[in-house]
């Protein structure tokens, strides 16, 4: 008798907010076990649809309502969710991103926002290159590419030294992509250097000894799915006015540019990304002003929505500015 095996489909989310200039993302948390995005079975007959299942799983498990949502993509990777020897269902995940503005002041059941550069650490440079990348990645990606190109989880097209210039700019003629976050991780899981590859038994992890936490680890793929949300925010950011679906209604353009580093990771020149929000058109002003700067007072502005029937192209076009 043939056997056929059971495939059981996940919702997952990667809710984003940014407070304070810092990213964070809504995490789950169940005693010891490592942190989760928020996630859940679909059922059809309780979900019409897979938004509408999210968001009750979403609802169910920390009481927050949903706004933006946008799907991003399906993992289906065996042993990505699987322990070793688990025979059951095999899990469909179906990612999705999720943006909110101020974070809410109720109380989450069973889950906090955790800034999302503590998961992956390397993707911040607002400070410059980020240590981590100087005293850990890049030695051990180096050696990785240096052993026998036996690749255990997939065909490449690419070598190994090829793939380390394009995803970590290593080797010179590549500069650093912030929008190639997925790869990145991908390519640490693939070179053994996470704890999810050690976890999932990949013979790569085997091969490190006194090996650090490089972020924090999160539960099944969720940390491949926070990578993906990443990646696509990063990009939506240039064409598509995302960005103000994490603002509050009004807002300094100092606010503005802090929520638009936090996410690409880049600090950013000051004179050159005001000139570039203003002339687009992207916001105007309400004719107030903040006295919570500290300083002078600063004019607040509003997202100007009549850009949106004006231009299909809305983003901020971003260049990274000396710190």
């Amino acid at each position: 008798m043939n056997e056929t095996a059971s495939i059981e489909i996940g919702l997952n989310a990667a809710i984003v907010s940014v407070r304070e200039g810092q990213p964070n993302v809504l995490v789950t948390r169940e005693g010891d076990k490592w942190d989760a995005l928020p996630y859940g079975p679909f059922t059809p007959l309780d979900h019409r649809t897979l938004d509408i299942g999210l968001r009750n799983w979403v609802r169910e498990q920390t009481g927050l309502e949903l706004g933006y949502v946008e799907q991003l993509y399906t993992f289906g990777d065996r042993g990505r969710h699987a322990q070793r020897g688990d025979a059951g269902p095999h899990v469909m995940s179906v990612g999705y991103l999720a943006l909110i503005g101020e974070e809410p002041q109720l109380e989450l059941k069973g889950a906090s926002f955790g800034r999302w550069y503590a998961y992956l650490p390397w993707e911040d440079w607002r400070a410059g290159k980020p240590d981590i990348l100087v005293s850990e990645i890049e030695p051990r990606l180096k050696q990785w590419a240096e052993r026998c190109e036996v690749d255990e989880t997939r065909v490449a097209a690419l070598t190994r030294p090829e793939r380390l210039r394009i995803c970590f700019a290593l080797g010179g003629g590549a500069d650093w992509d912030e929008e190639k976050v997925l790869e990145r991780y991908e390519l640490l899981y693939e070179a053994g250097l996470v704890a999810e590859a050690r976890r999932d038994g990949r013979s790569a992890a085997k091969q490190w000894d006194d090996l650090p936490q490089l972020g924090r680890p999160m539960q099944f793929d969720h940390r491949r799915i926070l990578s993906t949300a990443i990646s696509r925010l990063r990009g939506k950011l240039k064409y598509r006015p995302v960005v103000f679906e994490m603002m509050p209604e009004t807002f300094t353009l100092f606010e503005l540019q802090k929520t638009v580093e936090a996410v690409s990771g880049h600090h950013l020149h000051k004179q050159n990304f005001r000139r570039l929000v203003e002339n687009g058109g992207l916001v105007e002003p309400t004719g107030d002003v903040s006295t919570e700067t500290g300083g002078r007072p600063a004019k607040l502005f509003r997202f100007r929505r009549d850009v949106l029937l004006e231009r299909p192209s809305l983003g901020v076009r971003m260049k990274a500015g000396r710190i």
